[in-house]
């Protein structure tokens, strides 16, 4: 019987952990190992072991993070992207926590459907979607020229709304905003009503109601929504591209043109290991602050 339960066991857990090892575990070995080597003579990744007189051996460098380091261009744009990984994330939540709680208190026949237009976008291709925001945010659309018209009537320079780091925010947020509704949708829907109810009975105002019962129970939701926005969108490259132009570059546009357009895949993996540590540094900080809090809160 054991034998039966650990055969079982592998067989539901076994598919996940090979789909883990193939196609990320093995991948990211792969870029560790590329980050050290050389590029090739043109371009690519040169071997990483050599075969002389001396028999076979390793061929590493240390001098893409040299280089990596020896300049305050690389670091400047990991600032950027995080200064606009934070903003879109706290956008992000502004914008869904009101949607996500008016879900979850709508009436149930409703919430499958109003669910439906939260993930109705992801029905059409991505790209369509970047351009089409080109088009709202061009000069001759409708909504530069009435921002234009406020500012000539306040007597200041028209701005381009287009290929500017509004642009970028816009779109890094229209990308991401259905992943803040969808973890809050579902921790929200959870909460039992009679918690406000006697929270009101006992005088509560709906502020208060929030703040002390909604708010801290929606936490872990909150928490998994900023990981699913934040991660993403620090290290997006299509949407600063489209909409950003050069004023919109983050460090995802530097590593992807590493590898598209330099061909120099050691500096852009450095680039990646780098990138990826930063992001395992800042999950594992905000979740020892989220654990930190919750025992406050619930203690």
């Amino acid at each position: 019987m054991p034998n039966k339960e650990r055969l079982a066991r592998w067989l539901i857990a076994g598919p996940p952990w090979l789909y883990l090892l193939l196609l990320f575990v093995a991948p990211t070995l792969i870029m560790v190992a590329a980050s050290f080597g050389w590029p090739g003579a043109e371009g690519g990744l040169a071997p990483l072991m050599l075969s002389d007189a001396q028999g076979l051996h390793f061929d590493l460098t240390l001098d893409n993070y040299t280089d990596l380091a020896a300049t305050t261009l690389y670091a400047w744009l990991f600032l950027k992207s995080l200064a606009y990984a934070v903003v879109v994330t706290l956008c992000c939540l502004i914008l869904a926590y009101p949607l996500a709680l008016t879900i979850a208190r709508s009436p149930k026949r409703w919430r499958n459907a109003l669910l439906l237009l939260v993930i109705l976008p992801f029905w059409s291709n991505f790209l369509v979607r970047i351009y089409a925001w080109m088009i709202i945010l061009g000069p001759q659309a409708g909504l530069s020229r009435l921002v234009n018209g406020v500012l000539a009537w306040l007597h200041l320079e028209p701005v381009s709304l287009l290929f500017s780091p509004f642009a970028v925010l816009v779109g890094l947020v229209y990308v991401h905003l259905p992943f803040m509704v969808l973890p809050l949708y579902a921790n929200l829907e959870k909460h039992d009503p009679a918690l406000l109810d006697a929270a009101r009975d006992l005088g509560a105002t709906p502020w208060q109601c929030f703040w002390q019962i909604t708010f801290p129970l929606s936490r872990p939701g909150v928490i998994a929504g900023a990981i699913l926005v934040f991660i993403p969108a620090l290290g997006a490259f299509a949407v600063p591209d489209i909409l950003g132009g050069a004023s919109g570059i983050m460090i995802g546009n530097v590593i992807k043109m590493q590898f598209l357009e330099a061909r120099d895949w050691p500096f852009g993996s450095a680039l990646s290991i780098v990138m990826t540590i930063l992001v395992l540094a800042l999950t594992a900080a905000a979740a020892w602050a989220a654990r930190r809090a919750g025992g406050r809160i619930y203690a």
